[in-house]
């Protein structure tokens, strides 16, 4: 077994150069999966199928035994244990549950000032650029907010080289008028308040209504406006059914494509919900234990993201099969950094432990 640590959100491991590919184990037990239907279609699933759930099931092992505190190592897999990969729970990586914990949870509990810090921290999606305006302007306000003087603290760090983004996946800038990436965000996001985004959001009623809200706005694509809806709902300020809707972003398409070939293009959609509603039959069919996050079972946004990761897998242990991208090498690799995994989520979830609610309403 090998070593791990988090980085980035993601928990990793750090052994000697990879040999040769992986093979999960599932794989080598299990008989070949047979042909389901979804959406009409006939489905033939590749060996990728069954890697999916067994990567399901090792990712979170790893995960959870980092939580505990257990001693090093915590898996033998060479391709887990030498490339970055996000945990299998959305909700359970660093920057969700910074997110979750010092922007949602943390200050005012209004919904225009929740709706504002949301938008704000996850448009950069970088906590250090978060600790960079908090240690400038203090406590962090949609009511004494003032473009210019935000603006002037990120390009005063723009200017001496300072990474303000997230490389998580690509923010589009809109064509606000401003020279700067970054002061165009901030103008969106004043656009997004003073034209009642936050009012929207919170008399929604349904996660499909937040992302059509969402969706108005310059430079929100569907992957975008989705990924931020999920965001909005860790808070106080909604209380919608992850498992109402998703939307596959492009890494999701590519491992969709490695379990199931072209047939599957077009109904990407409905095969992550196939995979929600089906992980118990499919993990006790290749005697994987997965007992869930604390008992939740992974949701449509997690099945979503363990498409992308099994993409990346995919491209060592299954090099023989190709997605769209096309691409073959991970690029991300491992890299310590020597702080906590922390577990706190939505209280209303109800899996917190030993971790109560303040009084206040904050962390």
């Amino acid at each position: 077994m090998s070593s791990l640590a988090v980085a980035s959100g993601q928990i990793e491991l750090d052994l000697a150069p990879l040999s040769k590919p992986a093979t999960p184990p599932g794989s080598r037990t299990a008989p070949p999966p047979a042909p389901i239907r979804v959406a009409g279609r006939t489905l033939n699933p590749t060996p990728v199928f069954d890697t999916y759930w067994w990567f399901a099931a090792e990712r979170q092992a790893v995960y959870e035994a980092r939580v505990a505190g257990q001693p090093r190592p915590w898996t033998d897999d060479p391709v887990i244990t030498r490339h970055r990969f996000t945990n299998c729970f959305r909700a359970a990586d660093r920057v969700s549950q910074f997110l979750i914990r010092e922007v949602s949870y943390r200050g005012s509990q209004q919904p225009d000032e929740v709706v504002f810090r949301t938008l704000l921290f996850k448009l950069f999606n970088r906590i250090s650029t978060w600790h960079l305006l908090t240690d400038a302007m203090g406590e962090i306000s949609w009511t004494h907010f003032d473009l210019d003087a935000y603006d002037q603290v990120l390009t005063a760090a723009f200017s001496r080289g300072v990474k303000l983004y997230s490389a998580a996946y690509v923010v589009p800038p809109p064509r606000l008028g401003a020279q700067r990436k970054h002061t165009n965000h901030l103008r969106l996001i004043e656009m997004m308040m003073t034209t009642g985004l936050a009012e929207r959001v919170t008399t929604a009623g349904s996660l499909k209504s937040v992302f059509e809200a969402l969706l108005a706005y310059p430079a929100m694509g569907d992957f975008l406006a989705y990924q931020f809806a999920i965001d909005l709902n860790y808070s106080t300020v909604l209380n919608c059914d992850e498992m109402e809707f998703v939307v596959p972003g492009p890494g999701a398409r590519d491992g969709i494509r490695k379990c199931f070939g072209p047939a599957a293009d077009g109904i990407e959609a409905e095969v992550i919900s196939y995979m929600a509603a089906s992980q118990h039959e499919h993990f006790a069919r290749l005697g994987l234990r997965f007992d869930g996050l604390r008992g939740r079972p992974l949701q449509l946004i997690d099945c979503q993201n363990l498409f992308c990761e099994v993409d990346k897998y995919a491209r060592v242990a299954h090099p023989d099969i190709t997605g769209h991208s096309g691409r073959t090498r991970i690029k991300q690799r491992f890299t310590p950094i020597a702080e906590p995994v922390l577990a706190w989520f939505p209280p209303r979830w109800g899996i917190n432990v030993d971790q109560p609610v303040r009084e206040s309403g904050n962390v």
